[in-house]
């Protein structure tokens, strides 16, 4: 079978696995000297990561927009797209979405909703590799890791609209006693809008024992997410209530399902906590067999905004 074309042998892989993704958007040459494998290559990384934000072209491939991590394993094909239990589901790997199969540069993907998709792979580094749909000329961007080196932690900050789109509502679960009285300590629940209302969430001061199905929000709003300069690891969050005047908090991730809200203006700390989990191209068994159900969730190019703490100011 011909070979892929690649720079190094497969066991220089694990040398190169401390690198930090990229954010920048380059043409990457092409790998030319021939080592391993399609097969060999798509296999040596336990997970390859989907950055979004990198994607060219105007067509779609939708497993791929879907996606935060795919992975090939012995003809089947994995996928983790959910960010709430990313590092848990499947051992890491996600869920079962489809088998695969290399032929010469392609690696041909039956995927269990979505169907036949033939896709070209380029090597463009060590651990860095273009699927290319060539029907519509529009190329996904993949850099592979191991399971025990991937920044989860990075993953998560990187997709935080995700995560906070990932749960029905946020209940709040805590309120420091440090702090000055606000607004903003009546309300007891948050949802953030996935869909055609990305920027759009709602709020309610209901009684923390209301059921969710039951929530009756009271305020629908605009909601931005900022990067902190230097700092990758670090968010903020706007709600723009427009009796609160647009108030901002510091972001933080406690874990898949936790997040903190620091109120600076007022010194409080709060805690939120996601209810209703919604996740993403599921597995439900009927009867003896497996089916998988399709939701209309996909991800898109999101650039934040870097924060400024004077547009802020009183």
């Amino acid at each position: 079978m011909k070979t892929l074309k690649l720079l190094l042998a497969i066991t220089l892989f694990s040398s190169v696995m401390t690198s930090c993704y990229t954010e920048v958007i380059v043409e990457d040459p092409i790998i030319d000297e021939p080592s391993i494998t399609l097969n060999q290559l798509l296999s040596s990384y336990e997970l390859w990561y989907v950055n979004i934000n990198e994607t060219t072209g105007n067509g779609e491939v939708p497993f791929l927009q879907r996606a935060f991590t795919v992975s090939f394993i012995n003809g089947t094909l994995y996928a983790n797209n959910n960010i709430s239990g990313i590092g848990n589901n499947g051992n890491g790997y996600g869920i079962d979405v489809g088998a695969y199969g290399t032929d010469f540069d392609f690696v041909d993907i039956d995927h269990d909703i979505d169907g036949y998709y033939p896709l070209r792979v380029d090597q463009l580094g060590i651990n860095r590799i273009r699927l290319v749909d060539t029907s519509t000329n529009t190329s996904y961007y993949l850099t592979g890791y191991q399971r025990s080196n991937f920044d989860y932690d990075f993953v998560f900050y990187d997709n935080i609209h995700y995560l906070l789109q990932e749960f029905t509502a946020w209940k709040k679960v805590y309120t420091s006693q440090a702090g000055m009285l606000n607004q903003f300590d009546d309300e007891n629940f948050l949802s953030f809008l996935a869909g055609g209302n990305d920027d759009t969430f709602l709020s309610s001061t209901d009684s923390p024992d209301t059921p969710i199905a039951n929530l009756v929000y009271d305020y629908e709003g605009i909601y931005t997410v900022y990067d902190v300069e230097g700092d990758p690891y670090a968010k903020v969050l706007t709600l723009d209530y427009d009796y609160l005047d647009n108030e901002y908090f510091e972001l933080n991730v406690i874990d898949d399902g936790t997040i903190e809200l620091f109120h600076p203006d007022s010194g409080t700390t709060y805690e939120f906590q996601g209810r209703g989990y919604i996740q993403y191209l599921r597995s439900s068994t009927d009867g003896s067999s497996t089916k998988l159900k399709q939701t209309d969730k996909k991800r898109k190019k999101i650039i934040n905004k870097k924060f400024n703490k004077d547009d802020f100011k009183k």
